[in-house]
């Protein structure tokens, strides 16, 4: 197999590598068995959470204090390449939705919220989920037209949010609304409970990521406590902008592990599969695709290497993460289109990664900021 024969990064220490089966254990165990069923009904039981904590994988990069574990970045990397070992991202991001959820909370929240709060989710008894987006801005943050209007000692928030994960089953929900003026500067995070009235949600259907939790929210009259606020007021900008690095290495490292999957699914298939009286790996064109596979991967995997190292000695190298995340979410496209012709027929039939994997590959250039938005962004960034 392609990971087999791939050599050893001098990125990772033995530690680690020790993670990593550990997750690879919790993958083969927990998920493998249950993804086809999960995927088929839409949803994954809530009790993974707790599996999850149990494993050590909800806690990393957290403070101590709050139930968390604190890491360097190639831990993250690791665990979102062996968790797409399984080929289901609506399982992945559902069940990671507190990674974009709690770190506002982590790095802003008053000492009460995080108290209450991270630990409870960090051991996976509640969900955190993360509600940004809008019916009418979506990278277009400045712009979201949610209100929260000061009513004494409280916040009436009214608005809705879009394409929100884990918005039907979460708990918690960290939501970006406007307090103030115009642009970047009148926007609020405020921690909104489930249970507070007003508060509706509805499940969206998607083309790919069926496992995953998707909701449109909507907000009439909610009164949330001035103390539910996360920062400072009209300063939520800070606190949206904070996490975006890292959870575009989060998804770059998805979409090459998803890559990886479908290069090693292609391979094992190609040589198992006869036609003609050979293998199908015998024949020339099929191992130049997944030479030519092999070789994006490769691409993606020394970029997000050395884009991790960098931020783990402190660097923000915005212009390089934006580039590497459209160049993983283009490698998966490509592998995953190349997969699905090794396979052929058989790729078409639910069930199968790389049919799954092939669903979800637009989720990766949209989600997180657009390939357009990575560009501008990136062009910025270098004074263009």
């Amino acid at each position: 197999m392609f990971e087999a024969a791939a050599p050893p990064s001098p990125f990772y220490t033995p530690e680690h590598e020790a993670f990593r089966q550990t997750v690879r254990r919790f993958v083969d165990r927990e998920i493998l068995p249950n993804v086809d069923a999960w995927d088929e009904a839409e949803e994954f039981p809530r009790d993974l959470y707790k599996r999850a904590s149990a494993a050590g994988l909800l806690q990393l990069g957290f403070p101590e204090e709050y139930g968390g574990v604190p890491t360097d970045p190639f831990f993250g990397i690791i665990k979102a390449e062996e968790m797409a070992r399984h080929g289901s991202g609506g399982v992945n991001a559902s069940l990671n939705s507190h990674t974009i959820g709690c770190p506002p909370i982590a790095a802003l929240g008053p000492e009460w919220m995080k108290r209450k709060v991270l630990p409870e989710v960090l051991a996976g008894e509640k969900i955190s989920a993360l509600a940004i987006t809008e019916p009418s801005a979506g990278s277009d943050v400045a712009n979201l037209r949610t209100t929260a209007r000061r009513q004494g000692d409280h916040y009436i928030v009214n608005g809705s949010k879009m394409f929100i994960t884990s918005g039907v089953r979460a708990d918690y929900f960290t939501v970006a609304v406007r307090t103030g003026g115009e642009g970047a500067g009148g926007v609020s995070l405020l921690l909104i409970e489930r249970d507070r009235p007003g508060f509706q949600r509805t499940k969206l259907k998607k083309m790919g990521w069926w496992a995953s939790d998707t909701a449109q929210l909507f907000f009439d009259d909610v009164k949330v406590p001035v103390e539910n606020l996360i920062g400072t007021e009209n300063k939520g900008f800070i606190g949206i902008m904070l996490n975006f690095n890292q959870e575009r290495l989060g998804m770059s490292a998805g979409a090459y592990g998803y890559a990886k999957v479908c290069l090693d699914e292609a391979i094992a298939y190609a040589r198992e599969r006869h036609t003609f009286g050979k293998p199908l790996i015998a024949n020339q064109v099929v191992r130049h695709r997944l030479v030519d596979m092999a070789m994006r991967i490769n691409a993606v995997k020394a970029t997000l290497e050395l884009l991790t190292w960098r931020v783990a000695q402190g660097e923000k190298p915005v212009a390089e993460i934006c580039m590497l995340k459209n160049l993983a979410a283009s490698t998966m496209e490509y592998c995953a289109n190349e997969a699905m012709q090794v396979f052929g027929g058989a790729g078409y039939l639910r069930g199968a990664k790389v049919e799954r994997i092939y669903r979800e590959t637009k989720v990766m250039s949209i989600g997180g900021g657009s390939v357009e938005i990575m560009k501008d962004l990136a062009a910025r960034q270098m004074g263009l």
